[in-house]
């Protein structure tokens, strides 16, 4: 229980800490015009309130990764509480920030379009592609799970709740933010919170022996340690909750709605440490619950990794049927509060490399038809194979926000070293991911070589074109 409350502790800490350091870095103007009102058009760039905004930034990058990711994370030990800590911290809390008000400096622009600037037209035309794919994707996975889920609670059929669910992403994605999302999104998070603090007087006030973190403990206490290693599928298997590339894109669809740069701490920031909070919480009940990280791990080979069966047995157990279907809600709605910002976030940034404006409605419908289309024929395709890369591909998006991040700070004379080591430690564990057994099959050694390399040559590529930079600057 101790590293945990300390975890807890310093996550809370940070925000009021590093938090306000890192704000100073970016140079927050308190008097600046933010986009939504430079740019107001009454759909995206719409000034909302600091605490809705708060709430829509939560749900729209929280989903069931700081759940689901965190349940599987705990099978690896109390390390998971580090990563979580240090992850949400250093690396994903930055990362959040920095694309959130990169975007506020920028009138709002959305991802692809902020790489691009920062670190060139090609690596932004393959970001334009990548993302917008990758925002289908999230789109579509978090279509059909709270389908399937809705199936087992009620008496309708999974492809009723499948049409339902299109759509409302399909209402979502066009109307304006502040008439379906800004409305809806504040009563959802009482669903969230529940959930979170629910858990969390269960861990402080239940009958639990939680694992501490100690020269014994200091290890991979996963079942099979050789076939999932730390290095790297601990920092694939939490993401939401210590660094996740799929903020970086909801953090710009925010930074049309805030009324003053100072929002941006407690938006993008504040965000991924409440999100940290939960995976942490998460996490916790998990280690415990079963009575350990070994039990833990028996739970999930039965269950065949399904965590959504692990949430319905905690809660069930802890707070009883209604507090349970309560917590059940909770995993649907994380569900499709992710996904209806994934399909609002593909639209926007389709129209923004497009350059088509979006006061007309009718505008809006013909870039979500398509992008619905694709997603629907996704639906229908065995997700075995996508699902294994799905989390890859989110860090690798990660990986890519935190160099642009990098290249900005270089940009405007600033400490580029706070998203610079971030940047390389996340670069070696993409590449080492793929480079191993998961894709090339090089090997623990081989993969972790050839990631060292990569990563040297990233860091060497940086410095040349720091160099570069300057010089123009100087000029």
């Amino acid at each position: 229980m101790i590293t945990f409350l300390i975890c807890l502790f310093l996550l809370v800490v940070a925000y009021f800490t590093y938090g306000k350091y890192i704000e100073k870095v970016f140079k927050v103007d308190y008097t600046r015009a933010t986009p939504s009102k430079t740019q107001f058009d009454g759909v995206d760039y719409v000034p909302m309130p600091l605490w809705k905004t708060f709430f829509i930034q939560l749900l729209n990058i929280a989903g069931l990764g700081p759940i689901f990711g965190a349940i599987l994370g705990a099978t690896y030990g109390p390390v998971a509480f580090l990563w979580i800590t240090i992850g949400g911290i250093f690396m994903g809390a930055v990362q959040d920030y920095a694309s959130g008000m990169i975007s506020v400096f920028n009138k709002g622009m959305s991802f692809p379009e902020i790489v691009g600037k920062y670190m060139g037209i090609t690596t932004q035309q393959i970001m334009r592609v990548f993302t917008v794919f990758f925002m289908i994707l999230v789109g579509t996975i978090f279509m059909t799970g709270p389908a399937g889920i809705l199936e087992e609670l009620t008496s309708y059929d999974k492809t009723i709740w499948l049409w339902i669910i299109v759509a409302y992403y399909l209402l979502a994605s066009i109307l304006p933010i502040d008439k379906l999302i800004g409305k809806i999104y504040p009563a959802f998070s009482v669903i969230l919170l529940f959930m979170a603090l629910s858990m969390l007087v269960v861990v402080l006030v239940g009958d639990f022996n939680m694992v501490e973190l100690n020269g014994d403990t200091f290890k991979n206490m996963h079942d099979t340690p050789d076939k999932f290693p730390i290095f790297p599928t601990l920092f694939i298997t939490i993401a939401c909750g210590a660094l996740s590339g799929f903020h970086a894109t909801q953090s710009p669809m925010m930074a049309r709605c805030l009324n003053n740069e100072k929002e941006g701490r407690p938006i993008f920031f504040g965000a991924m440490i409440a999100e940290s909070i939960i995976a942490l919480i998460w996490a916790g009940i998990a280690m415990c619950f079963y009575g350990g990280v070994e039990q833990l791990n028996e739970v999930v080979v039965q269950t065949k990794g399904d965590a959504g069966v692990i949430v319905a047995q905690i809660t069930r157990s802890t707070l009883g049927q209604i507090g349970s279907a309560i917590a059940i809600l909770g995993v649907v709605i994380a569900s499709i509060t992710s996904g209806d910002s994934s399909f609002r976030a593909a639209r926007m940034m389709v129209a923004d490399f497009m350059k088509i404006e979006q006061k007309q409605i009718l505008r809006r419908i013909y870039i979500c038809l398509p992008i619905f289309a694709i997603a629907i024929v996704i639906a229908h395709v065995n997700f075995d194979v996508i699902w294994r890369y799905f989390a890859w591909g989110n860090q690798v998006l990660a990986t890519i926000a935190l160099w642009s991040v990098t290249y900005y700070l270089v940009y405007t004379r600033n400490k580029y070293i706070l998203s610079l080591v971030p940047a390389l430690f996340i670069t070696y564990i993409v590449c080492t991911y793929i480079f191993s057994d998961y894709g090339f099959g090089l090997g623990h050694t081989g993969s972790s070589l050839a990631s060292g390399a990569i990563s040297l040559i990233a860091l060497a590529a940086f410095f040349l074109q720091k160099k570069r930079i300057e010089r123009s600057l100087a000029k």
